[in-house]
């Protein structure tokens, strides 16, 4: 046990590391390309899964750069709802963000076959940011549909963005910003793929 919980606290000290480089490197091409005053951004994630749904493992990755990536299947993943994924500056212009999610079924009477269940949920979403101002990103992961979807179909992620200039209050995007793409039904082995989220 000693032996796991330090692993653990030294693959957390790993990724503390390898994002504050990455926010150093943002930093550094912003600062290059001219943009002092530069834009940022604040990138979250929450989960508003239900107790048959699991999360086990967790990547997001900003312009090629991994921000957090976690694997955890003991269920202290799966309790965190809210989990702060970037927060500093980045150059102005065009950036995507990539999201990989795995989920085990925790499914309990008529449903406790999705205990057989895993799932990987991946999506990606584009953004822009000028110069100047300041963008914050919702990645949340929740479950579509009604009491009549099969719990198997339901894990989805939803984008939700605002933008705000100096001074000003933050100001919802459009709504096409926010509307993720169709998810494809569960495959056979439980698998359920999220198509590219619009810009």
């Amino acid at each position: 046990m000693r032996l796991r919980d330090l692993e653990q606290r030294v693959d957390e000290l790993k990724e503390q590391i390898r994002r504050s480089h990455t926010r150093l490197s943002l930093l550094s091409d912003t600062i290059l390309s001219g943009g002092v005053g530069g834009a940022r951004a604040e990138i979250t994630f929450k989960n508003e899964l239900s107790n048959a749904f699991h999360l086990t493992g967790a990547t997001f990755v900003l312009d090629g750069s991994v921000q957090y990536n976690k694997q955890d299947d003991s269920g202290a993943l799966a309790e965190q709802k809210f989990i702060p994924i970037f927060s500093g500056s980045i150059p102005p212009g065009d950036h995507t963000l990539q999201v990989v999610l795995k989920l085990r079924g925790h499914g309990y009477g008529v449903f406790s076959y999705l205990r057989g269940y895993k799932f990987n949920v991946p999506a990606t979403h584009s953004f822009t940011v000028t110069e100047g101002k300041a963008i914050k990103l919702d990645a949340v992961v929740w479950e579509k549909g009604d009491v009549t979807t099969p719990l198997e179909e339901r894990p989805a992620i939803r984008w939700q963005q605002t933008l705000n200039s100096s001074g000003d209050e933050a100001r919802p995007e459009s709504s096409s910003s926010k509307t993720p793409s169709a998810p494809a039904k569960a495959s056979a082995t439980g698998n359920v793929s999220i198509g590219t989220g619009g810009k």
